[in-house]
């Protein structure tokens, strides 16, 4: 059940003074009485509070705190994910380079000639190879500068961002490719996105602003 954050202003306020009339709330929210009659409604019918005659309206559910945990626990990968960005396997280093200050992202994933998952390339791994190297970037295959898809830490889209943010900081990592498996002893598979710091800072915010989970697809 996705709330406003007026809502759980309410919700809140009933939990802590409640019983507590609809009038009173409204003063404490420096609204008119009318302005809060379906934000009320919602509440009463979401089982989050009730209300009795000459008493008021008092708390029956979960607090804020429970119902945003439980909004988070239900949101998925698929729900936040970005569009991913790649290059095929015949790409060079410089190739590479150019496509993150064009898409303006910090790694690049990697796809072969079946356009499944071959590796991918971050900002970290060009600046170290091209540290350890005299070559010329525009010569150098990405396939030397790219971690292994065998080395990938990936998300599938029926994940749950707790999940995938858990891998994120676990493998102190900016970012996963979205992927589904084509067969994972092989490690075989597609990419469909990417979530991002991004992804999580931007889903932290709108919960905070009460406007609930839309997809991104910068």
């Amino acid at each position: 059940m996705n709330l406003s954050s007026r809502q759980m202003q309410i919700a809140e306020i009933v939990r802590i003074d409640g019983p507590i009339t609809g009038e009173q709330i409204a003063s404490r929210l420096h609204v008119t009485r009318a302005a809060l009659r379906s934000d009320l409604a919602i509440l009463i019918m979401g089982g989050i509070l009730d209300a009795r005659p000459k008493v008021g309206y008092f708390y029956t559910g979960k607090n804020t705190l429970g119902m945003l945990m439980e909004e988070i626990s239900s949101i998925l990968v698929a729900d936040i994910q970005s569009v991913p960005v790649a290059v095929s396997v015949g790409a060079t280093a410089k190739d590479v380079i150019f496509k993150m200050f064009t898409e303006d992202v910090g790694s690049v994933y990697v796809v072969d000639e079946s356009g499944l998952l071959a590796g991918v390339v971050s900002r970290k791994d060009l600046l170290k190879f091209a540290l350890n190297n005299k070559a010329d970037l525009a010569e150098i295959p990405v396939e030397l500068a790219m971690t292994q898809v065998s080395k990938i830490i990936y998300a599938e889209p029926s994940d749950s961002v707790v999940s995938a943010a858990c891998k994120l900081i676990d493998n102190e990592i900016d970012s996963l490719p979205v992927v589904k498996i084509v067969d994972v002893g092989k490690h075989s598979f597609t990419i469909v996105g990417r979530i991002t710091k991004t992804n999580f800072t931007r889903l932290l915010v709108e919960l905070a602003e009460g406007k609930g989970v839309h997809h991104d697809d910068e």
